[in-house]
């Protein structure tokens, strides 16, 4: 069966339940996928299989005019564990991975653990865009599944909170060096066993690396770690690359970009989408722009703490609007999970069974699944902090202010949450916006 991981230049093993025909899912995957990349990949298998079908004719007319024909192309398989054969198919030995028309594509399975995927090779790709506005560059696979080749870049890394410690673990675990330096020192203390260095300071830090990255929990903090005392600022130099991960609004972005670069500093944002346990698992995704250049040297640290990547052409704080309306969303569909299990208790409903239908239709996602279950049994352990989202959701309603757009889901979302902030939920998961509706 001809399956669409057969468009994309690495190779996989990838589990069945992963795959999807080929042709009934053709129409589908190239409305989706719009690239000239992906275009070129779908030409390619359209003219292997013209090439296919005349050679199973030519086969059949051989084999039916003498019974010493041709023997039969080996059917392909569809790969389900370590097969040292499994990547041979037509009526060569030459492997599939080799052959020119059939390059793999792996279906986005952000949806899927990631326990559910073997090792894959971690590879870059870029594809530019036909609009010329975005171009992006995938990872492709996660730290915990797969090989790098680290920079020999020096790397700094500031905060190390719930999303930092995941990077720097990721970081490490690829065999990047990597300089820390957290305000309450005491958790830089695990890294440090890890084999990362110690920084006494931000500026230390970047006086000591290459390219410092920042991870911290909103705009006051991210301003004070450049500006302020021993902070990043003092230690910019020419050359140096500051990269800011923070979610924070795109003009605290525009402010650190200035004061970086006119240090002679090189400047990037790349704000991740994602959770603590995305974090651990290697698996967050980055939105980037700025300095294109020290994108493309942060390559193997993006391959390293994320799935996927993006450049957002244009300029800095173009990530940051595409990052706070990425959270707007989230964190809009989660008030709204936590309305719809709490009308379902209160009109007599089953809450489980309401989360079993819920996840067998159009909307199940792991994202779903998770925050449900972890609501019925009560666990609001944060994975991503619920002050954190309701300051995403103000910082976005501000910017559709900024542009007179209108924002009324976000801004009826933000009202529960600041009311579950009241209720003492700040510090616990964002699924704890539940607590708001039955208090």
């Amino acid at each position: 069966m001809l399956t669409f991981d057969m468009l994309c230049p690495f190779s996989a093993w990838i589990k069945v339940e992963q795959l999807k025909p080929y042709h009934p899912h053709k129409e589908e995957m190239i409305k989706i996928n719009k690239g000239k990349r992906f275009q070129q990949a779908v030409d390619a298998v359209e003219e292997y299989l013209k090439k296919a079908k005349g050679k199973d004719q030519t086969h059949s007319d051989d084999k039916s005019k003498s019974d010493k024909g041709r023997k039969a192309a080996k059917p392909m398989k569809i790969i389900e564990e370590d097969d040292e054969d499994a990547f041979k198919g037509g009526s060569s030995d030459k492997p599939v991975k080799d052959d020119p028309h059939f390059h793999h594509f792996l279906l986005s399975q952000s949806e899927k653990p990631a326990s559910s995927m073997e090792p894959i090779t971690k590879r870059l790709k870029i594809i530019e865009e036909d609009t010329g506005s975005t171009s992006i560059q995938a990872a492709d696979s996660t730290a915990i599944n797969g090989s790098i080749t680290p920079t020999d870049k020096r790397i700094g890394f500031l905060g190390l909170g719930l999303m930092g410690s995941g990077v720097v673990s990721n970081l490490l675990k690829m065999g990047h060096v990597v300089t820390v330096w957290n305000r309450t020192a005491e958790k830089c203390d695990l890294f440090i066993q890890e084999g990362a260095r110690l920084g006494r300071t931000p500026a230390e830090v970047v006086s000591m690396c290459d390219i410092t990255f920042s991870c911290v929990s909103d705009p006051k903090a991210a301003r004070d770690l450049v500006l302020g005392p021993s902070g990043v600022l003092q230690g910019i130099r020419p050359g140096k690359c500051y990269v800011e991960m923070s979610t924070v609004d795109p003009e605290t972005i525009t402010e650190l970009a200035q004061v970086i670069t006119s240090r002679g500093g090189r400047f990037l944002e790349a704000p991740v989408s994602g959770s603590q346990q995305l974090s651990n698992d290697g698996m967050l995704v980055i939105v980037a722009a700025g300095d294109r250049s020290v994108y493309e040297d942060c390559s193997s640290c993006f391959q390293a703490m994320g799935k996927t990547s993006f450049f957002i052409a244009g300029e800095a704080g173009n990530a940051a609007r595409m990052m706070l309306i990425l959270n707007m969303v989230q964190g809009s569909f989660m008030a709204t999970i936590a309305e719809g299990l709490t009308l379902a208790q209160a009109t007599g409903q089953s809450q489980q069974t309401f989360l079993d239908i819920l996840c067998q239709g159009q909307m199940a996602s792991t994202f779903v699944d998770q925050k449900c279950q972890n609501i019925l049994q009560g666990n609001f352990k944060p994975d991503y902090y619920l002050k954190h989202i309701q300051k995403d959701l103000r910082l976005a309603i501000s910017m559709g202010d900024s542009v007179n757009h209108p924002t009324p889901m976000a801004a009826a979302a933000n009202e529960v949450y600041k009311r579950a902030k009241a209720l003492d939920q700040s510090d616990n998961d964002m699924s704890a916006v539940y607590r708001a509706y039955i208090h």
